[in-house]
């Protein structure tokens, strides 16, 4: 088990969000869900998308998502960016710059594909430069894109 784990707090619709994030990422599952009452709605839930547990809780409007915490997603390629990308956006997410976007509960995500990470970090300074400023313009990563910025075409 992790040892720390992030704790998102919902606004009375983390069944929904449970459901939405283990139908988004293919290598997920819910953990265990506990229900005020017998029936009732839920109160807490774990998840693992990826490998990452996450703890939900049914918390009520008092708090909302902020940029200020998004979970950063490793993609292997230009097709996971794409799958991920739509689906996080799709029924009132919203896209942002340079790889993120919040998803319909206004939480934050980075969709990243392995390669920006590769060229950013080129030990040539101009070619990281050159990939820099072309991801600075794009909201979806677009790999192909950064290739040509990265190789000066």
């Amino acid at each position: 088990m992790q040892k720390i784990t992030p704790f998102l707090w919902f606004d009375n619709n983390v069944e929904e969000a449970m459901n939405f994030y283990v139908s988004v990422f293919k290598n997920s599952k819910i953990i265990s869900v506990q229900r005020q009452g017998a029936n009732g709605p839920v109160f807490t839930a774990t998840i693992e998308v990826e490998g990452q547990r996450l703890h939900m809780l049914n918390g009520g409007p008092q708090f909302r998502f902020t940029e200020a915490v998004s979970l950063f997603v490793d993609c292997e390629d230009q097709q996971e960016v794409d799958e991920l990308w739509t689906k996080l956006t799709a029924d009132g997410g919203k896209e942002s710059r340079c790889g993120w976007l919040k998803d319909k509960f206004g939480f934050s995500w980075q969709i990243i594909p392995k390669a920006l990470m590769q060229y950013l970090r080129d030990s040539d300074p101009v070619k990281a430069k050159r990939a820099m400023d072309a991801m600075l313009t794009m909201n979806k990563i677009d790999v192909e894109g950064l290739k040509k910025a990265h190789e000066g075409r």
